[in-house]
């Protein structure tokens, strides 16, 4: 992990105005600055970034962050990538004891695999059967460059590419396989696609067999470079496009990508050989509301579809549609779009897709006499564990309701079985609603912009009838632990915790103050307030009691309540 202490550095060093505005124009609006949200479409600015609290928010869709945040979301970027990008516009230094148990891979590797790449490219332009074997598939030298692809030929060339071919770094990259018989090249008659990382520098290959063998395809093994169930075959070429046509599919192999490239459709991306991962969908997720998985239509298809939702599962926000295609049985995406072309296969995009929640209960369902009890409670026994990973508060209520009713069972009865919709993981909901009228919101807030003084808010003055007395509680307890930071810190320090939700509700209420506000007299006046409020409720409560019952302790306090 990154250093927390960086982090509060690096937030204070950065401008979050500066941040924005180098990628979204920002115009002086008030105090604060202001732009069409670059997160949903309007006409009228409602994206509000504040330079004195440094964080943004859109007034529209709930956007809502800090420079770190901003850069996760309009950049796609991962925390730590967002990290490095702040910090090299900072002029600092991530430090490197923040990440012990993965250190930063030699510059070594780096270099040959992109030295094997440009050898595999070469061999592929001399190879015709090489080239013979990608037009049958349709194949342009268009597309052939613009993913990369080469032709790594038979034996151990390599040895002559290498000065060095003993090098450990050629064994590190996965390059070569260091057998009992010597060393030798991993990758021999194949057609190479090289894997790149979301910044496009190479970081393994996949292999495909150019005649018959096996293993039909080979991938780069798991090295400091490469880790198979966090990396997406095409990304980094498919962004744009993802981009501009809102939607992302997902299919099999490499060859469906750069098919579907090949016919137009350019917003394809492929898992490496394994199952989708819970990391796979986040990391698609946050390139796009839209995100759809093509499988055969058979039996082994719909498995590996099954597979995928579950641990997509983890990973669903509300707002965001995940969907499955399932193509006639004997197609895949490549033979299908070289057979029907373009047209038809967007048609099936539009038309054919199952919503993730339809899959889900139409599996669950299947094969299930839901008009007898047993197969009622084999349903809800199947459907508990998923509804519980379901990471889209909204989207849960809403199938655990169906399958409530598939039960033939209230909606409420199925938290009193157990079963209940999964918390809420990440961003707080979109949606805005009005807070409920409650007397700590003042001092809630007002701790953002004084967290030095928490100590002075005593837990037994929190009114429990208040709606905001457990969350307030919690707050609390978080301040003591987390110390006194500043605001962006304090949003970075609650990013994926229990707090981030109330964090971000409150520093929202933060944008209506003006800069000169006295946050120190506003927080007094709260304190008084609930200290006033706490006496009054305890003089009450014992004054209620009959005074015999009263213990001498009680009865002083009584006094010095009635006095006070």
């Amino acid at each position: 992990m990154i250093p927390r202490d960086f982090i509060d550095t690096l937030l204070a060093r950065v401008d979050v105005v500066d941040v924005i505005d180098r990628r979204v124009p920002l115009k002086k609006a008030g105090q604060n600055y202001q732009a069409c949200c670059p997160f949903h479409s309007e006409k009228t600015p409602s994206f509000t970034v504040s330079p004195t609290k440094q964080f943004y928010h859109c007034f529209g869709c709930g956007a809502h962050g800090t420079a770190l945040g901003f850069l996760m979301e309009y950049e796609h970027m991962s925390f730590p990538d967002a990290v490095a990008a702040l910090a090299q516009d900072a002029g600092l230094a991530v430090p490197e004891s923040g990440e012990p148990d993965r250190p930063r891979p030699p510059p070594a590797l780096w270099d040959a695999l992109e030295q094997a790449a440009q050898f595999y490219k070469q061999q592929l332009k001399l190879t015709p059967h090489a080239i013979d074997y990608l037009k049958r598939r349709g194949l342009t030298g268009t597309i052939a460059a613009r993913y990369g692809i080469g032709y790594a030929p038979d034996g151990s060339p390599l040895k002559q590419v290498f000065k060095d071919y003993a090098a450990d770094a050629l064994a590190a990259s996965g390059l070569v396989i260091d057998g009992e018989r010597g060393r030798y090249d991993r990758f021999r008659h194949r057609i190479m696609f090289p894997i790149r990382n979301i910044k496009g520098r190479i970081i393994g290959f996949g292999g495909r067999v150019l005649d018959q063998g096996e293993p039909k395809y080979l991938n780069s093994p798991e090295t400091p470079l490469f880790h198979k169930g966090s990396e997406i075959y095409g990304l980094f070429e498919a962004r744009a496009a993802i981009k501009a046509a809102g939607r992302a599919i997902v299919v099999e192999g490499y060859m469906d990508v750069v098919a579907l490239a090949q016919h137009g459709v350019e917003f394809a991306v492929a898992t490496l050989g394994t199952a989708t991962t819970p990391a796979h969908a986040r990391t698609l997720l946050r390139h796009t509301d839209r995100l759809i998985y093509a499988f055969d239509g058979d039996n082994a298809g719909r498995k590996a579809a099954w597979r995928a939702l579950e641990n997509t599962l983890e990973a669903l926000q509300d707002g965001k549609e995940v969907s499955f295609l399932f193509l006639p049985e004997g197609e895949d995406p490549d033979s299908y779009i070289r057979a029907n072309g373009h047209a038809a296969f967007l048609q099936l995009l539009d038309t054919d897709t199952l919503p993730l929640s339809a899959f889900l209960v139409r599996e669950l369902t299947r094969d299930r006499k839901l008009d007898a009890q047993e197969g009622q409670a084999a349903l809800l026994k199947a459907a508990k564990p998923l509804l519980e990973k379901i990471a889209a508060p909204l989207l849960a209520r809403l199938i655990q309701r169906q399958i409530a009713e598939l039960a033939h069972l209230p909606a409420d009865e199925l938290s009193h079985m157990g079963v209940k919709p999964g918390a809420i993981r990440r961003m707080a909901p979109r949606l805005q609603r009005r807070p409920a009228p409650s007397r700590l919101r003042s001092l809630a807030r007002t701790l953002l912009m004084n967290p030095q003084r928490v100590a002075e808010v005593e837990p037994r003055w929190l009114d429990a009838n208040d709606p905001l007395s457990s969350r307030m509680d919690e707050l609390t307890t978080w301040l003591r632990e987390v110390g006194p930071l500043s605001l962006p810190a304090l949003a970075e320090a609650a990013r994926g915790r229990a707090m981030e939700a109330l964090v971000d509700e409150l520093m929202t209420d933060l944008l209506d103050k003006d800069d000169n506000w006295d946050w120190s007299a506003e927080f007094d006046g709260a304190l008084k307030q609930l200290r006033d409020d706490w006496k009054r409720r305890r003089w009450q409560e014992l004054a209620a009691r009959p005074l015999n019952s009263l213990s001498a302790t009680e009865r002083q306090e009584l006094t010095e309540l009635a006095r006070s």
